[in-house]
Formats: C-alpha cells, sequence, structure tokens
C-alpha cells in the first residue's frame, strides 16, 4: 500500500504543478477553443471525460454519503485527476491497509 500512496501523492504533485502552470500562463478559452478544433483534441476530451466518469463511478460507489458524492464528483469533473489522486490518496489512508475497504469503501463489509 505504500507504494500506491507515493504514486497517488506523486499524481497530486505532478497535477498541481501542471494546473498551476495552466492557470497562470494559458487562457483556458482560447486554448480550449484550439483543442476543440483539432480531431485528436477532441478524441483526447471524450477519452478523459470517459476516465472521468467511470473512475467517478468507483468514488459513488464506495461513499456512504450521497452529498460527499456529488462534491467529489464534481472536483473531479472540474479538476480532473488531481481530484482522482488525491481521492485515492484519501481511499489509502482511510482503509487502514485492507485493499477491500480500499476498494470497496463502505460496502466492504456487507
Amino acid at each position: 500500500m505504500s507504494v500506491a500512496k507515493i504514486i497517488a501523492f506523486l499524481g497530486i504533485l505532478a497535477m498541481s504543478a501542471v494546473l498551476i502552470y495552466a492557470f497562470r500562463v494559458g487562457n483556458f478559452a482560447t486554448d480550449g477553443g484550439e483543442i476543440l478544433r483539432n480531431p485528436w483534441g477532441v478524441v483526447s476530451i471524450v477519452d478523459l471525460y470517459t476516465g472521468f466518469i467511470l473512475f467517478s463511478m468507483w468514488i459513488v460507489f464506495r461513499e456512504k454519503s450521497l452529498i460527499r458524492s456529488v462534491v467529489w464528483v464534481v472536483l473531479m469533473m472540474v479538476l480532473g485527476f488531481f481530484t482522482g489522486s488525491l481521492y485515492t490518496l484519501y481511499a489509502l489512508y482511510t482503509s487502514q491497509g485492507d485493499w477491500k475497504a480500499f476498494w470497496m469503501g463502505k460496502r466492504a463489509n456487507d
């Protein structure tokens, strides 16, 4: 589990760095338009949001509270895998070394 925690933490660091860079240097409206004008940019966006939706399904499955699930999913859709990395690290710590609890969350004891 320690390797998974390191990978999740590195994901948080990497996503933090690129998000800060993009917000400081880029222009979301202009750059987003460029991406959407490129067919492979559209493929990348669809691919990315398919991953966000699948990851969000895991979050909703393992969370106890609908409100917490909604907050995590909204953050996932806005901040991407910064949120995915953060949630993974959170799940790793709260599962206390139990892989079943990590994957299943509230359903681990069913």
